[in-house]
């Protein structure tokens, strides 16, 4: 069973008074944002969720995306879906629990088609849009930022309540700029306005170089964000906090635009302006940092696999390995790289291995009826089931019918069933077998679990994995040479 590093109650109780002390600090509309990791054991995947929903009377969501990231279908990561998705995704999510989702806005707006369709559908669906646009000179030419050629030129976003939450699919999206943009439009409307930020990380009391802010950098290595020193911050206070670049960059453009609504800017440094309890939360500090080193590793394998795919650069991977030895990591950090590799080297095919919650290391090998993947599944649900790992919980009389619908009728090159379908046939036995039921009743287990594929899985491999929670790598190769994947 994971340690608990985090903890989660206090968590939400110190953010959420913090941010209320923030709306009465400006005394009016209050410009929030939000980033989310898997660093902190016992961090809840709805934490901000439900800090959102203890202000949920006071609150509304405006979703920001970067209309350059529409173009090129950036996909986020931890969903394997592009960001026009999520967006959508969001919606829903908000919507559902009773948070009052006001509007879209399309920041580097610059008549991209796919910006421009994307607009449309969320039109049609009843979703206000705005659009925001590039700014020359941003962020260092403060003069003309800070005017009606430049923050004026962006459209005016209509909001109803008093502390309106700004997020976005993932990092790089605008969601500062967007304040920045609304602050000006709102002083110039005589509107009393302010801006807190609220982002998980880097964590600003925790040393530059701790994991936990590195894994940061490893998760926007794309965007080359880098974690600094807050220089505004020792200047004023003589104190060494935690910022990145981007943030750094950006405060004297937030701070002449404070000193242009307010007449002066009520933060010293870009540390002050945000809100962010999660350092005072850690609870097992070993814990985390083992954690983080797990997701820098995680990170340098996807950044492989994506440059394998030509979706990502080779500077990214090269960041990552940099980290890596900024953080005294290898592969061998990773238990199951090593075992995925070894059963492939033994059976000459591709292998997959899952690490279960008590370290033991379970494998899948390739057979004429299962790919890897879906027998490293099959074998940790007999493993945590206490099932006998002889047992065939899906009789060959059942997968081979399945094989000959795959080949003969719906075009398959490939018969042996991917994880989904040995899921499924493994539900439809649990209805007559207690042992496949017992083996069932096991999947919320995997979740948390670490695997490695010994090659790049298919995209529907891929997507089971995440839905069960589980964190995969996999090695940066193709099982076949041929040009064209799935």
């Amino acid at each position: 069973m994971k340690p608990v590093a985090f903890d989660n109650d206090k968590y939400l109780k110190m953010q959420s008074e913090k941010i209320k002390e923030r709306i009465d600090l400006f005394g009016g509309k209050l410009y929030d944002d939000f980033h989310a990791s898997r660093v902190l054991p016992g961090f809840a995947p709805d934490s901000k969720l439900q800090m959102l929903l203890k202000l949920r009377d006071r609150a509304e969501i405006l979703i920001v995306i970067n209309a350059a990231d529409i173009e090129k279908n950036k996909i986020r990561g931890d969903l394997g879906i592009t960001y026009d998705l999520d967006t959508l995704r969001l919606i829903d999510v908000f919507r559902s629990v009773g948070l009052y989702v006001g509007s879209v806005v399309l920041t580097c707006y610059a008549n991209q088609p796919a910006a421009k369709k994307f607009q449309k559908r969320l039109e049609d669906l009843g979703v206000k849009v705005y659009r925001h646009y590039p700014i020359p000179g941003y962020p260092a030419d403060v003069e003309f930022i800070v005017s009606d050629e430049g923050l004026g030129k962006n459209d005016y976003i209509e909001t109803e309540k008093e502390l309106v939450i700004v997020t976005a699919p993932g990092p790089g999206s605008g969601k500062m700029a967007t304040c920045l943009s609304q602050l000006y439009h709102e002083h110039k409307r005589g509107i009393k306005a302010g801006y807190a930020k609220f982002e998980t990380f880097p964590i600003w009391n925790l040393p530059l170089k701790h994991p936990v802010n590195m894994a940061y950098e490893a998760a926007t290595a794309d965007l080359n964000d880098v974690n600094m020193l807050d220089p505004y911050h020792f200047e004023a206070y003589g104190e060494t906090t935690v910022n990145y670049n981007r943030d750094v960059e950006i405060f004297p453009v937030l701070s002449a635009t404070f000193e242009e609504i307010l007449g002066e800017c009520p933060y010293k440094s870009p540390t002050d302006m945000g809100v962010n309890m999660a350092g005072n939360c850690i609870v097992d500090d070993e814990a985390v940092r083992k954690a983080a080193g797990q997701e820098i590793i995680r990170r340098y394998y996807s950044a492989m696999c994506a440059s394998r795919q030509g979706i990502a650069e080779k500077d990214v991977v090269y960041k990552l390995e940099l980290l890596m030895k900024q953080a005294d990591l290898t592969t061998e950090d990773r238990p199951v790289i090593a075992a995925s590799l070894e059963k492939a080297e033994s059976t000459g095919e591709p292998a997959t291995s899952i690490e279960m919650p008590d370290g033991t290391i379970i494998t899948g090998k390739t057979s004429s009826l299962l790919g890897a993947s879906a027998a490293a599944i099959l074998n940790a649900l007999k493993y945590l089931g206490g099932i006998n790992d002889e047992i065939h919980l899906i009789s060959p009389t059942i997968i081979e019918p399945i094989q000959k619908l795959k080949v003969g009728h719906l075009g398959n090159r490939n018969p042996r069933l991917h994880i989904d379908e040995v899921l499924l046939a493994l539900s439809i036995c649990a209805a007559t077998d207690e042992q496949a039921q017992k083996a069932l009743d096991q999947l919320h287990a995997l979740s948390g679990c670490e695997a490695h594929s010994s090659v790049i899985l298919a995209s529907v491999d891929e997507k089971i994995f995440k839905k069960l929670g589980i964190n995969l790598t996999c090695e940066p190769k193709y099982q076949t040479k041929r040009l064209y994947h799935i």
